[in-house]
């Protein structure tokens, strides 16, 4: 199929994609606006092929007539060598979610930052954002903290197990908003970062269903620190259990993914599709399947 009067297809490349609720969230909305729309995941592992091989995987999908790719974990910045040209916002971050392909062109844009900015406006609406500490400088991470920039935050510290990695990413944004904007470094310094903070966002797996638990000191969080956490499976992270029992507002995963969505189904058909609807439809896929 191809975006025309026959319809769209669409794909999702990455490894252990199965659990993954973007496929179901997408054909959904397109049966609502009446598209005849086809969504296959490419998931690395059941292919039997490494994450290298996505260049290979691209070109195929371009020989089949695909519409264009999601694109996850792990192949967010192993894509952009082998397409055509990438937005403004996949340039500056250096990964990419979404390939619209179109008049023989593949195209990388992310819907990960536009996806949190546009959850975080409606989930904590008027939320102080002059100090904020993100845990987690991997593409997720680097997709919040362009969003967060984005939104206003004064100052950002960004922190990592990977001291070198928080570096960099720092360095980056300061290099795209401004000199004092950001600043990186390791765990150690939480508890000082978070000591005047107004936020914490955490974007590292920790809270999967497959790693369950806190990704820092529950004795670090108070009442007046909002907490928004990216992880969507399940919903309900321990961290952000634990921050809303102690009085915290908290945002949870669920906005991201759904926004996200929202924005590369767009780019793929477009159409405008119901950003209400879909976030209807996440919140019947979540409660109506097993979290893993």
């Amino acid at each position: 199929m191809t975006g025309d009067a026959q319809g769209f297809l669409v794909g999702l490349v990455g490894s252990g994609i199965g659990p993954s609720l973007t496929p179901p969230l997408h054909e959904r909305e397109a049966d609502e606006l009446g598209l005849r729309y086809l969504y296959r995941r490419l998931d690395l592992d059941r292919l039997q092929k490494p994450a290298t091989a996505i260049g290979e995987i691209l070109a195929a999908a371009r020989l089949a007539g695909y519409d264009g790719l999601n694109v996850t974990h792990p192949c967010k910045q192993l894509v952009i060598p082998h397409l055509d040209d990438l937005s403004a916002d996949a340039a500056a971050l250096g990964a990419v979610n979404t390939v619209v392909l179109r008049d023989g062109r593949a195209v990388g844009h992310n819907t990960d930052w536009s996806g949190f900015a546009r959850a975080f406006d409606r989930g904590l609406p008027e939320a102080p954002l002059d100090r904020v500490v993100l845990l987690g400088a991997g593409g997720a991470g680097a997709a919040v903290a362009h969003a967060l920039l984005t939104l206003g935050t004064r100052r950002l510290t960004v922190l990592d197990v990977d001291v070198q990695r928080a570096v960099e990413l720092a360095s980056s944004l300061r290099a795209r908003f401004g000199d004092t904007r950001a600043t990186g470094g390791n765990l150690a310094t939480l508890p000082v970062a978070l000591g005047d903070a107004d936020g914490l966002v955490h974007a590292t797996p920790t809270g999967m269903a497959a790693h369950p638990g806190l990704p820092l000191d529950a004795g670090l969080l108070r009442p007046d620190l909002w907490v928004a956490d990216i992880v969507y499976r399940p919903l309900e992270t321990a961290l952000i259990r634990t921050a809303r029992e102690l009085g915290c507002r908290v945002l949870d995963g669920g906005g991201m993914a759904v926004f996200q969505a929202v924005d590369a189904f767009r780019l793929f058909t477009g159409v405008e599709p119901d950003a209400d609807r879909m976030l209807a439809h996440f919140t019947t896929l979540v409660s109506g399947t097993r979290v893993g």
